[in-house]
């Protein structure tokens, strides 16, 4: 069986945008110097070869869609299987001066869990060469059969800024890990779904300018 998504992780990363509306009197770099410049992947959910990557022609919106992320739990399934993970590095290109933070994401797939088993998906995103990073993670328990679409919200105090004074890549960090502990007969699986991302100033990034 072969399930497809868009841009991502372990659950998903859907409408990951790299620029939100700012207030009248802020500062924002020209949206026309802000666009994607690579995007390269690896991991048990997304190894070389499986991902296809398209890329707009103004190079603002980004699309990957993977043959191979999904992670499944149960009876006669390789214990190898209960875990996928996937690591993304985009590379943003955008002004000197300025340094922008990720806010928010939205997570689209399919989950189906019998009684007992559950799932737990996180996201981790940091930029290279940092300490700081933050993370999102939603937990599902079955019994559930669904389609999901889930916003997660990164809280103000576990921002990330990219640092001043050097542009670093932004990596985004996912894995979802299935358990059936409590159901040793029960199966689940779970997959990443429609998920794409957008420069542009409508959500999810926050800029500010650099302080001397």
């Amino acid at each position: 069986m072969k399930f497809q998504a868009i841009l991502a992780s372990g659950l998903a990363l859907a409408g990951f945008a790299v620029a939100a509306p700012a207030p009248a009197s802020a500062v924002v770099p020209d949206p026309s110097q802000v666009y994607i410049q690579s995007i390269s992947y690896g991991g048990t959910g997304c190894p070389q070869g499986t991902v296809g990557i398209s890329l707009s022609a103004d190079r603002t919106t980004f699309t990957l869609i993977f043959d191979e992320y999904v992670a499944s739990v149960g009876p006669g399934v390789s214990v190898i299987q209960n875990r996928k993970n996937c690591q993304v590095n985009v590379n943003l290109h955008y002004p000197a001066g300025f340094q922008y933070s990720i806010l928010g994401v939205d997570a689209r797939g399919f989950v189906a869990l019998d009684k007992g088993v559950t799932a737990t998906q996180k996201t981790t995103y940091y930029f290279s060469g940092e300490q700081v990073q933050a993370s999102t993670q939603t937990d599902f328990a079955g019994p559930v059969s669904k389609d999901y679409l889930i916003h997660d919200e990164i809280p103000f105090t576990s921002t990330v800024w990219a640092p001043c004074g050097q542009i670093q890549a932004l990596n985004i960090n996912s894995q979802v890990r299935l358990e059936n502990s409590k159901n040793s007969s029960g199966s689940g699986l779970v997959s990443t779904d429609s998920v794409d991302g957008k420069v542009t100033f409508v959500v999810g990034v926050n800029w500010q300018t650099c302080k001397k």
